[in-house]
């Protein structure tokens, strides 16, 4: 097996092969995730075994805490103390499964947890009963992932290819567990292009976060591009939180392989379980989960909005969309921007779909937060990328950039890049995933984005350009007859079901506005007065970024006579199909 996707077919041949009967598809990845962790972990640990074993034969007794000796034994973040591995449980059949649980309690406790978070015991247990471990042992034996044939990259891979196909297999979200890779390379790109001189200096240490880190590749693929492309001897460190159990295992496992810290990753819900309570980040990047609802943390987030110094003040979005709330979450992790004269400013990239653009009228709670982070200069740009990227859906996506301290050509104004053609075709789909972005048009995209010039793919707006007031237009109310009605202090009487509203851009006089677009449009009352007049109490700022309409291009109708002569033709080949039927 020669490269990542041979052995993910391996591995996914094994699943088949081995579990199919006692197994519904479904149970497949439950079963063999954590085989291929437990792989991974032996093959790092091959050339280490012998020295952990001798050094906690020697210490086991004379040591209240051995711990520190068997990591230095080990020159890992982790080991193992059992004598066995998978190589040495296939030799004994008879006593395999209490060979095998001596083995994975070897583990140092921090693999122990990922192992619980896998339910490994009782993944053990049911194998065993149904007279199978000693083949899922035998197998994984066959497969070399050793980080000399099999690059942490390339692991990355295996790990997702799996997770996709267990899913479709399921029915589940592919998408929630991890982004496709090229989308992750734009994203840093675009996310390190502002602060290369900073990331250049001698000596820095920087802070990356996801609050939805899936498998980890993000943040993976966020520090390598530092350390290859920007400072090989910057100081990178990744913080991760992932709710999916098994997401978080392999993640927390790929960290201790990588020989990172790797209680940076901890498991919970990033909305009402934070665990980076009061913790900054320097760059952070996330593709939270399109469309999830937030019903069950409903009543911790609620009551947290109604705290000025909370997470979501700013406002709530509709209850079966949290992406919003995850951004919110993300500006809570960066210094306060009060203080951004003296602070270094933090920067982040999220991908959305194009629902928290424009969903929500002034008022709203979605509306409402692209009120505070526009008006409070934080939204850099938007890039509109081509469509039938992820596995698991077809729509829309766009990368948001957002940060507390813009460069001084970029303050005031918002940077929107259309990219939705900017694609390769796959020669073989994905799910749903049928485009790739390649590294050339990766590079392009990129460029525009540090160009910051105007273009046909690139426009860039002030911040108020997004903004209207929401102006509630009143017209009189009549009688039987026609007469305008007046209340008892002699003023007209608004019929509801004739108000309307009007959507002002904030660059514009509403006074102005109403008498050019409304007025003309009504008549005037009996005595002269105009009849509609504005109720200027009720008005609401709003915000929305209508996307495509800024790029949209005016297609010309075709002439008539062209219409015409297709639908002669037409016509004309339905007779002649018809004539065969009858015949």
């Amino acid at each position: 097996m020669t490269n990542f996707q041979d052995k993910a077919n391996f591995i996914w041949q094994v699943a088949d092969d081995i579990l199919r009967g006692s197994y519904k598809q479904h149970e497949y990845g439950d079963v063999i995730l954590p085989f291929v962790v437990l792989r991974r972990l032996d093959c790092v640990l091959e050339t280490k075994k012998e020295k952990v074993l001798e050094t906690y034969n020697k210490f086991k007794r004379t040591l209240p805490d051995v711990h520190k000796v068997l990591l230095k034994a080990s020159g890992l973040n982790f080991y193992n103390t059992s004598k066995y591995d998978l190589q040495r449980l296939s030799q004994d059949s008879k006593n395999l499964e209490l060979n095998f649980n001596n083995y994975v309690n070897g583990f140092s406790e921090n693999v122990r947890e990922i192992l619980e978070n896998f339910q490994t015991d009782k993944i053990i247990e049911k194998l065993n009963k149904n007279k199978l471990l000693f083949l899922m042992v035998g197998k994984f034996t066959e497969i070399d992932l050793h980080p000399d044939k099999v690059s942490n990259h390339e692991m990355g891979y295996i790990f997702e290819e799996l997770i996709r196909r267990f899913n479709e297999q399921a029915n589940e979200t592919a998408g929630e567990h991890f982004t496709p890779r090229e989308v992750i390379r734009l994203m840093v790109n675009v996310l390190f292009a502002e602060n290369k001189d900073d990331l250049k200096k001698k000596g820095i240490i920087r802070t990356l976060f996801d609050p939805a880190c899936g498998t980890g590749g993000m943040l993976t693929i966020a520090k390598e591009h530092i350390l290859d492309n920007i400072n090989p001897k910057a100081e990178i460190l990744a913080f991760g939180q992932e709710i999916n159990p098994q997401s978080y295992a392999v993640a927390k496992s790929d960290a201790l392989i990588m020989d990172e810290e790797a209680d940076n990753i901890r498991f919970g819900n990033s909305f009402n379980e934070d665990k980076f309570v009061g913790k900054k980040f320097d760059y952070m990047l996330s593709n939270p989960p399109f469309g999830v609802s937030w019903k069950k943390e409903q009543d911790f987030i609620e009551n947290e909005a109604t705290n000025p110094g909370g997470r979501f003040f700013a406002g709530t979005p509709r209850v079966n969309d949290g992406s919003l709330l995850f951004l919110q979450h993300m500006i809570s992790k960066m210094e306060p921007w009060e203080s951004i004269p003296s602070g270094k400013g933090s920067r982040l990239a999220i991908v959305f779909n194009g629902s928290p653009l424009f969903t929500g009228d002034a008022g709203s709670g979605e509306s409402n937060i692209r009120k505070w982070i526009i008006e409070n200069d934080m939204l850099e740009a938007i890039i509109g990328l081509p469509n039938q990227l992820f596995y698991n859906t077809g729509i829309s996506t766009y990368i948001w950039i957002v940060t507390n301290k813009k460069s001084a050509r970029r303050k005031g104004k918002v940077q929107l890049i259309n990219a939705v053609d900017f694609f390769e075709k796959m020669r073989k789909s994905l799910g749903n995933k049928r485009n790739i972005i390649s590294e050339k048009q990766i590079q392009e995209i990129t460029s525009i984005y540090e160009k910051f010039n105007e273009g046909e793919l690139c426009k860039i707006f002030d911040n108020k350009y997004f903004g209207y007031t929401k102006v509630t237009v009143e017209r009189p109310l009549r009688d039987d007859k026609g007469n305008v009605l007046q209340d008892n202090k002699g003023n007209v009487k608004p019929d509801s079901n004739l108000r309307d509203t009007e959507n002002v851009p904030l660059a514009e006089n509403i006074d102005e506005y109403f008498k050019r677009e409304v007025l003309p449009h009504v008549a005037d009352l009996p005595d002269g007065q105009a009849g509609a007049w504005m109720d200027r109490s009720k008005d609401k700022v709003g915000y929305e970024i209508s996307f495509t309409k800024y790029f949209y291009k005016y297609q010309p109708l075709r002439r008539l006579s062209e219409i015409t002569a297709d639908i002669l033709k037409l016509e004309k080949e339905t007779e002649g199909l018809l004539k065969e039927i009858l015949e």
